[in-house]
């Protein structure tokens, strides 16, 4: 599968507000690395906002308006 999202874009992560505990401003993220597939052939990514980095599924992200 190809990704949906680009470096650079903003993207939310619905109904997360908190990374351990940081809040992450309304699960507003940044891209900044297009990660593998995983095993089931999902795109993941690596994301990035005021609270921390992280990884997470395509399925798991909206794009930001």
């Amino acid at each position: 599968m190809s990704h949906k999202f680009k470096i650079g874009q903003n993207v939310r992560q619905p109904g997360l507000s908190y990374v351990g505990s940081k809040s992450t401003l309304d699960g507003l993220f940044e891209v900044v690395r297009l990660l593998p597939d995983d095993r089931s052939g999902e795109p993941s990514y690596r994301i990035r906002s005021a609270g921390g980095e992280r990884a997470a599924r395509e399925s798991d992200l909206i794009l930001a308006s």
